[in-house]
């Protein structure tokens, strides 16, 4: 028989609701970029970050990789190499962090 694929088709939007979503999407980008360039400044530090994420989604569903690579002096490699250290998947959102892994992360970038 043939192969049926599981992949889930997106939901049927209406090109107004398909609208809005793109536009939420696009302001999401928006504010995770801006939370990036902060970081990179340096007007904000990770335990600002990982305090924001509780109450903001947005901030919550970054990925933990993305937000240390862009803290200073952190590089992709450097960031891969302390989500090792600490334990944390790739895959880990902010929001997705449990104390102690917060705790190690903090402790490590203070360095």
């Amino acid at each position: 028989g043939a192969i049926v694929s599981t992949m889930p088709q997106p939901p049927a939007l209406t090109p107004e609701q398909r609208q809005a979503a793109l536009a939420k999407a696009a302001k999401v980008r928006r504010e995770r970029a801006e939370v990036k360039e902060k970081l990179k400044l340096g007007s904000i530090n990770l335990t600002e970050l990982l305090a924001m994420a509780d109450g903001n989604e947005t901030v919550g569903k970054m990925k933990v990789l993305s937000v240390l690579e862009s803290l200073p002096g952190l590089g992709k490699v450097k960031a891969r190499r302390l989500m090792d250290t600490v334990g944390i998947s790739e895959s880990r959102r902010l929001q997705g962090l449990g104390s102690n892994q917060r705790e190690a992360l903090l402790r490590e970038t203070a360095r």
